[in-house]
């Protein structure tokens, strides 16, 4: 399949000749365009590759698999697994589950959402971290619990939370000031 150039006006710039801003999906393209059934991992293979489902790439993905843009959308919207903004460095998934709700993870949201100083569903100013509420983490016996990114943390207290946080914000500053 080639993915150099169309003629189809959607004025991204997807299909230029010099510039593709999708081409790193192009391999996943070639293995899955035609084979029934794959769009969820195309998306799926999308976001991880640009961290987020775009407009623009989800307007390059409907072209790239003859689909429409209505499906593509339709699909990337019914699913929770997609994003459709940029996500901070860290996401946090605050688990909202019976578990964790009756051993206080409304205290560690607004606890965390404070030390942040953003909402729920929002990325700090620095694009160092993502907050968002989940239903269940299925971590019942570490209740109440948190992931950020693939690390979970259990057994949570307010304190607990914002030091975890703290030493993350450190752990990049330092990083920062060494480049």
């Amino acid at each position: 399949m080639s993915h150099e150039t169309h003629e189809h006006g959607c004025g991204c710039g997807c299909h230029d000749e010099k510039i593709n801003p999708f081409e790193n999906l192009d391999p996943v393209l070639d293995n899955y365009a035609d084979v029934p059934g794959s769009l969820i991992t195309i998306l799926q293979k999308a976001q991880e590759i640009y961290g987020f489902l775009s407009v623009e790439l989800m307007r390059y993905i409907a072209i790239e698999t003859s689909n429409s843009i209505a499906k593509v959308y339709g699909v990337a919207t019914f699913y929770t697994q997609f994003r459709f903004k940029p996500i901070g460095k860290n996401l946090i998934m605050l688990c909202q589950g019976t578990a964790c709700h009756v051993n206080g993870a409304k205290m560690i949201e607004e606890a965390v959402l404070e030390f942040l100083n953003i909402e729920e569903g929002e990325t700090t100013e620095d694009g160092l971290f993502t907050v968002n509420n989940v239903a269940c983490l299925g971590c019942c016996s570490l209740s109440p619990v948190m992931m950020i990114n693939d690390d979970t943390y259990g057994q949570l207290t307010v304190d607990k939370a914002k030091n975890i946080l703290a030493e993350i914000k450190d752990k990049n500053s330092t990083m920062e000031d060494q480049k």
